[in-house]
């Protein structure tokens, strides 16, 4: 398994002939073409993309792309029928506790406490459903989480125990997400997590602008941090 950090909330993920790409939040990051990455450069033989939620800086480039490259979406129901509006052919609508099959893989909704909605053109606000966590379980490789954006919640012991994760995707930016602190609680007192890479700090001056409160708050833990650059690939 091969996993890259595009910044914010942005994951690719790669697994025999899987590309997945998460929360494809790409060119409007000004953080990942400062690291020497682009769009096509990140989506290079992309098979899929999964969203945990409708935000623009988590939505993203998805609609650019899956009509480029004709791969399937996964998303909440509302999220999904709102991208097959505006040209997205191939949805894989779905919804909390829900599980889809791939073809090396299956992804699984799980809860996160967030909101999301998008901003559309008459400038009214249009909801897109419930946000998410994504469970991805495959068939040769360690079980990922991505938290998605969310605060801590006590169900997350519950969604270790169902899934047993073995790498988290976790935000720790603050502001519209748990802190690096309160997310190194969520670690330690809910999940039993082998690897931890932190996610959405530093793209925007109203997050935390680095991943130190989080690191600091998980000296000692059994589970080990690994914070990548923007654009660093990680093999596990």
């Amino acid at each position: 398994m091969k996993i890259t950090w595009l910044g914010h909330a942005a994951f690719r993920i790669e697994v025999g002939e899987a590309v997945i790409l998460i929360d494809p939040f790409l060119s409007g990051n000004a953080k990942l073409a400062a690291a020497g990455l682009d769009m096509y450069k990140a989506a290079e033989g992309l098979t899929h993309i999964a969203l945990t939620h409708g935000h623009g800086d988590h939505l993203g480039d998805t609609i650019a792309l899956a009509r480029e490259k004709n791969v399937p979406v996964s998303a909440n129901a509302d999220l999904a029928a709102w991208l097959k509006a505006r040209g997205v052919e191939r949805i894989m609508p779905g919804n909390t506790g829900g599980t889809q099959r791939h073809e090396t893989y299956t992804l699984t909704f799980v809860n996160a406490l967030h909101s999301s909605a998008v901003m559309e053109e008459n400038g009214l606000s249009s909801s897109l459903g419930n946000p998410n966590g994504l469970i991805f379980h495959f068939t040769e490789a360690p079980t990922v989480y991505h938290m998605g954006d969310t605060d801590i919640f006590s169900d997350m012991q519950l969604i270790d125990e169902l899934h047993r994760p073995v790498i988290g995707l976790v935000p720790i930016g603050d502001c519209f997400t748990m802190g690096g602190a309160v997310a190194a609680l969520a670690c330690r007192r809910y999940l039993n997590l082998r690897y931890a890479l932190p996610c959405h700090y530093g793209t925007f001056p109203l997050l935390d602008q680095t991943a130190d409160k989080f690191i600091t708050a998980m000296k000692g833990a059994q589970t080990e941090v690994k914070a990548p650059q923007i654009g660093e690939m990680l093999e596990f």
